[in-house]
């Protein structure tokens, strides 16, 4: 079992930098929306604040690094270079699924970043469906304590598990595991997709379950069955993903849907996030923090210096956007009447 995750783990790493996983046509929604530009801003681009809050943590910026990868060797690298940039930046990190955490302790150190990110929030990550499969309070419990995280997200991502060679794809009776989880664990406790969104109902139950905090990973980015179809060795199986290319809520459509619903709860926009403009959209749109991932998955493989200088271009990026529309700190952006639709 063991060995089988991690060299799951090391094909996703490799077809997500080197195969197309996008669909043709599905997009986030974000080249619908622009700012309207303000010639006249009034106010000093050297003191705007990117700074922030989320779960009671102070952020120096509301970027962060979504789920991506663990378990493996190469993972260690990434990970690595991912926390000491994201403490450098200050941005949130969420840790790979730490299924192989507790499976194995052949790379439980891809994990075992707090070292290089002391002082930013870290978040635990594990497939909400292993609630179904043997893991439970007790394992979340271990996660936690074996990352010193200071959040556990759970990921949703059943048409992934449907495709992936004996993927887990009893999804019955979750939410019910999920509320208990929410009432028992010490840490607050998020749910997130993998890349085909979230809608308003689904939003409101898990809420209702106790969910601190949801991360829509809206369709855009990266499509898991796409990923999947790269590695399965089953015919059916590989067809069939190529009808779910094009599958799922876009970001935009996501985020609007979500926020509706759980009202001043804390929303993570992650799912096809390119620069620091989607980033001032999708916070002006309602998100809390935005997650980025395969667009600075290559720099990880690299160093950190590439990550930091990716970083400070989002950075720069969402400067420069608040300082067109006259925004100098987050709210303000949260408030802008600038936002509009094409």
């Amino acid at each position: 079992m063991a060995n089988s995750i991690e060299q799951r783990k090391s094909q996703h790493i490799q077809i997500t930098l080197n195969e197309k996983v996008t669909g043709e046509s599905i997009s986030t929604g974000l080249e619908k929306l622009v700012f309207v530009h303000n010639a006249l801003p009034e106010i000093d681009f050297d003191e705007i604040s990117i700074k922030t809050k989320f779960l009671g943590f102070e952020c120096q910026t509301p970027f962060l690094i979504s789920s991506m990868t663990g378990g493996t060797g190469l993972a260690e690298a990434i990970n690595r270079n991912l926390a000491i940039a994201a403490e450098e930046r200050g941005w949130a990190l969420a840790l790979g699924s730490t299924r192989a955490l507790l499976d194995s302790d052949g790379h439980a150190s891809s994990f075992q970043v707090r070292e290089y990110a002391p002082s930013v929030p870290i978040i635990a990550n594990l497939g909400a469906v292993q609630l179904n499969f043997g893991y439970g309070v007790e394992e979340c419990r271990r996660i936690i304590e074996m990352t010193d995280a200071d959040m556990l997200v759970l990921h949703l991502n059943s048409i992934q598990e449907v495709i992936q060679d004996n993927g887990d794809t009893n999804f019955k009776g979750l939410l019910k595991k999920i509320e208990q989880l929410c009432k028992t664990l010490e840490v607050p406790v998020g749910v997130k997709e993998v890349g085909w969104g979230i809608d308003d109902q689904t939003a409101k139950k898990l809420v209702d379950a106790g969910v601190a905090f949801i991360d829509v990973a809206g369709a855009g980015g990266t499509s898991w069955s796409q990923v999947e179809k790269f590695r399965s060795n089953d015919p059916i199986r590989r067809a069939a993903a190529e009808a779910f290319s094009e599958w799922g809520i876009p970001t935009v459509e996501s985020i609007r849907l979500v926020r509706g619903e759980i009202g001043e709860r804390p929303l993570i926009a992650s799912g096809g996030m390119q620069t620091g403009l989607d980033g001032a959209k999708v916070i002006a749109l309602g998100a809390d923090l935005v997650g980025f991932g395969r667009s600075i998955l290559k720099e990880a493989t690299q160093s950190v210096e590439d990550v930091v200088e990716v970083m400070k271009v989002r950075e720069m990026e969402l400067r420069m956007s608040m300082f067109g529309i006259g925004a100098a700190t987050i709210q303000e952006l949260k408030d802008t009447p600038r936002l509009k639709g094409k």
